[in-house]
């Protein structure tokens, strides 16, 4: 399950969560097909007038230049789309264009390094789990610091990314920059099931600050336990161990800004990692891979990434969907996430600094335009596409769940390390993917044999990226 979770959504990193849920035809689709439905009618605003109010093209002139993009997606538009807000931006304010070199998921990072190694150019590239701190010692990024002028990020249109930006901070200098937070894990429900076991609404259980394992525990506990007779009923199915443990805000990979530690004994890890354990003794986790919430009132909960909820909606059209973020750690302070970064990255021995600096801004302009954000908006509702939809009920409540004052995003450098870390093959799973997957599939039974299973792996990865 967890290899095919990470193919879709993991290496779709750039999508943004407004567009991948409302526009894709299909959930099930590769990151290019993915990518294309970020594309949005730039027509109904003037981008002249938007790029003069936040002061877009400021004191730099790269007009003619051209930034060579490496990926397996293209951003020019496709197939008679329009262009993205944010290429259009970069194209007439800046006078600027993108190359397209494409490639493969599977390849992107072998071919990265194959152009770099043969001093080919190659300027911009996706941000991929791995860029800090692994893509960054083998010597494929550079720092975008020198370029923050350009970005305009003291002209307060990243005031709200500041913590989510010092995150990713390395070695004093930042790689990895998002223009926004993306494709959260999510959990999907079913109303009309609520309502026909008389229990309460998760999503007014969220908005009541109500919302937490114990919460969920119970009401997954009551629907198996009013399963009749020859009815198998499961509390939860889909991807949710990184959810779990991200919700505590602890991080099984800690960093001081100099120094790596191994944080594995924190007790809000074990919280997590029992949480799923019992999930799993309960009986209440069906571990069967479904692309969408099943449409056989089997199942209370479908935990997965907000690209799933399209096609949800088309197979469960009279079931009333509605969607929630995971559950609250009953300890935690506040409502941290489990989600996608949206970000590109500044190729190493690059010469177009200035230019891909530009258009992350343009980037960031299109994700918090007013204007840009009501062309999402219009979009949601809209059911022409019988096979993939999502209602302004849940547009706006994906909106509430990414909402950067209601919620703290959470990075952990165990992802960004090497392949004994995460290694997204289902078959040698990483660190990472052990703690997400184990204790709910029955790999191992008890918290401290995992534990001491992945203790000296993650002490040894800590001590080589301390070198």
């Amino acid at each position: 399950m967890m290899k095919k979770f990470v193919k879709i959504v993991y290496a779709a990193t750039a999508v943004s969560i407004t567009m991948s849920a409302v526009s894709c035809s299909n959930s099930r689709v590769s990151p290019a097909s993915d990518m294309e439905s970020h594309y949005k009618n730039t027509d109904e605003i003037s981008v002249s007038s938007v790029a003069e109010e936040l002061n877009t093209a400021r004191n730099i002139d790269i007009s003619g230049q051209t930034i060579t993009w490496l990926a397996d997606y293209d951003l020019n538009p496709q197939d008679d789309r329009e262009r993205s807000a944010a290429l259009s931006l970069f194209e007439d304010v800046y006078g600027a264009s993108v190359s397209f070199v494409p490639t493969t998921s599977a390849e992107k990072l072998t071919t990265l390094d194959s152009m770099l190694i043969a001093g080919e150019e190659v300027d911009m590239f996706p941000y991929e789990l791995d860029a800090v701190p692994n893509g960054v010692i083998k010597g494929r990024y550079q720092p975008l610091d020198p370029y923050f002028d350009v970005m305009g990020m003291d002209e307060g249109i990243w005031d709200d990314m500041n913590d989510v930006i010092e995150m990713f901070k390395y070695n004093g200098e930042h790689y990895v920059v998002p223009y926004a937070v993306s494709d959260p894990l999510i959990i999907t429900y079913s109303r009309k099931m609520i309502k026909d076991n008389k229990l309460d609404d998760p999503y007014k259980l969220y908005l009541d600050g109500k919302w937490n394992w114990d919460t969920c525990m119970k009401m997954m506990e009551k629907f198996v336990s009013k399963a009749s007779d020859g009815q198998t009923r499961y509390g939860i199915n889909g991807w949710f161990g990184q959810a779990a443990m991200q919700s505590t805000g602890h991080t099984v990979i800690n960093y001081d800004g100099e120094k790596f530690s191994n944080n594995i004994d924190d007790p809000e890890i074990e919280k997590a990692e029992i949480f799923m354990r019992d999930i799993a003794k309960k009986n209440l986790y069906d571990r069967t891979w479904k692309d969408c919430f099943p449409n056989d009132n089997s199942t209370l909960f479908y935990a997965m990434g907000a690209w799933s909820l399209g096609e949800s909606n088309a197979e469960n059209k009279d079931a009333d969907l509605m969607i929630v973020p995971f559950p609250k750690a009953p300890d935690a302070d506040k409502n941290y996430i489990s989600c996608n970064f949206s970000a590109r990255m500044l190729v190493k021995n690059s010469q177009k600094g200035e230019a891909v600096a530009a258009y992350i801004k343009c980037e960031r302009l299109a994700a918090v335009q007013e204007e840009y954000k009501e062309i999402a908006k219009k979009k949601a509702g809209k059911t022409e596409n019988k096979k993939s939809f999502v209602t302004k009920e849940q547009y706006d409540a994906l909106q509430s769940i990414i909402d950067l004052e209601n919620c703290v995003p959470v990075f952990d450098f165990g992802y960004g390390m090497s392949e004994k870390m995460y290694d997204n093959t289902y078959e040698t799973r990483g660190v990472m993917d052990k703690l997400t997957s184990a204790l709910l599939e029955g790999g191992d039974s008890e918290w401290d044999t995992l534990r001491d299973d992945v203790k000296k792996t993650i002490d040894s990865e800590v001590k080589d990226f301390n070198k």
